[in-house]
């Protein structure tokens, strides 16, 4: 069961994840000699403003994706990066500290995946592109079609090809559907579930994002180049991050309790209120949505002809899901043009990669536990912060938590190197004493 001349591959969800995968098998196909027909079911238009243009994303993506993309030839284009952030500040209840990034590869770039914001319409032209609807021209310049329609319903023909129907447009068959509606797509995820290779869809849970206007000059007035991370005690949050993106502040709230109440709460904080203009009040109609984020992995994200990419089959923990896109798109995309599309091919070659992500979680849903656990102890806070103010006075290489940090809210790097940091003798070393410092008065001044 394999790929030919003339083959006709569908791709469900003109995402990160479904234009990916359209421009890594359009280049294999050319690489191979082989004639290649992909089709991207996509019927929102990502270059439009507010909700019917965006996927839900708080648009953050690390340098290492940046680079990775450059190596594929897709460059993103001047207008794309609306703010590059080289620091974060971490703020607690016991105090603040920043942490500039632990190498200068390692900055992370704002974006905005759709058109903008609600109400950003009224600017024309747009003083920025949307990182979504930039992929899914790449990949119709590398040879997709993007079919503006949407998916009624999927089913086999005799020889088990996927057939997909659509309203008023008739019957597509197809060698290969690639799923990449992503999470927040139901509809479309029904649709898979309906077919016959006991497919369902990830284990999810709420977030919560808006995006506040402030102004180009108060955003970088009162944020600067820095993303703000803030671990509060406050019920239901397990973190949250304001990031600067040009004239807008974006919001992420990670928590059970994650909804515009909580978002509420943070702002009459005081370190929210820190960091927001005087007397600025959230706007009375933000642009703001509680999307589901990924928290694990899909049952049987593959069958014969059919398999998942992106968060609909595997993607990472609490961050860089653009990434993890690209590389299951990639690792797709090699599997089906050089090994095979029936369901042991990916199960040999494509799912390989998305377990070694998926055991990368697990090792982060450990850490996160440790923190919930150790997080209300006062004791705990004030010696991670110790830590890491002692750190920034050292050099790079010893900066083993701060390093362990910006990878976790930055998602540049695996839960594995991030615990590698955290276990280091150095680190555990420091902490150790910051501890006894908080615990004893009189070491304090040591």
């Amino acid at each position: 069961m394999e790929l030919a001349n003339g083959s006709r591959v569908a791709i469900l969800g003109g995402g990160p994840a479904g234009s990916f995968t359209a421009c890594f098998m359009l280049d294999l196909a050319r690489r191979l000699s082989l004639q290649l027909e992909v089709d991207i079911y996509e019927p929102r238009g990502f270059y439009q403003c507010g909700p019917v243009g965006c996927n839900m994303c708080g648009g953050i993506i690390s340098e290492s994706l940046v680079q990775n993309l450059a190596t594929e030839g897709l460059h993103l284009s001047p207008n794309m990066v609306l703010e590059t952030i080289n620091t974060y500040t971490l703020h607690t209840d016991y105090g603040s500290v920043d942490i500039g990034t632990p190498l200068e590869e390692m900055r992370i770039a704002a974006i905005f995946r759709g058109g903008g914001p609600r109400g950003a319409e009224n600017q024309k032209p747009l003083p920025w592109d949307g990182f979504d609807w930039f992929m899914l021209q790449k990949a119709v310049q590398q040879g997709a079609r993007h079919l503006p329609h949407r998916v009624a319903e999927i089913h086999r023909d005799g020889d088990g090809k996927p057939r997909l129907l659509m309203k008023n447009e008739g019957v597509r068959v197809y060698d290969l559907l690639v799923g990449a509606p992503g999470i927040n797509n139901p509809a479309s995820l029904r649709l898979f579930e309906n077919m016959d290779f006991g497919y369902q869809p990830p284990k999810m849970m709420k977030a919560f994002i808006a995006e506040w206007y402030m102004g180009a000059e108060d955003v970088q007035e009162r944020l600067g180049h820095v993303m703000h991370i803030f671990l509060l005690h406050l019920p239901g949050l397990m973190f949250a991050a304001l990031t600067p993106k040009g004239p807008y502040a974006t919001l992420v709230i990670l928590g059970e309790g994650a909804d515009e109440e909580l978002a509420n709460r943070l702002c009459r904080t005081p370190q929210m209120q820190a960091l927001l203009p005087p007397n600025w009040q959230i706007p009375v109609q933000p642009c703001q949505c509680q999307p589901h984020i990924y928290i694990g992995a899909a049952k049987n994200p593959f069958g014969d002809r059919v398999v998942m990419v992106g968060d609909a089959g595997v993607s990472r923990l609490y961050k860089d899901g653009i990434g993890a896109a690209f590389r299951t798109a990639k690792a797709c995309a090699n599997t089906a043009l050089t090994r095979g599309v029936a369901k042991e091919h990916f199960q040999r070659h494509y799912w390989p990669a998305c377990q070694e992500m998926e055991r990368d979680n697990l090792l982060g849903h450990g850490l996160f536990k440790v923190d919930g656990l150790l997080g209300w102890w006062p004791l705990f806070r004030h010696a991670l912060l110790g830590v890491v103010r002692w750190e920034q006075n050292h050099p790079f290489s010893q900066r083993h938590l701060s390093r362990a940090l910006w990878n976790t809210f930055t998602g540049s790097a695996a839960y594995t190197d991030i615990l590698l940091d955290l276990l280091h003798p150095t680190t555990m070393g420091r902490f150790c004493w910051e501890v006894v410092k908080q615990a004893i008065p009189g070491s304090r001044s040591s």
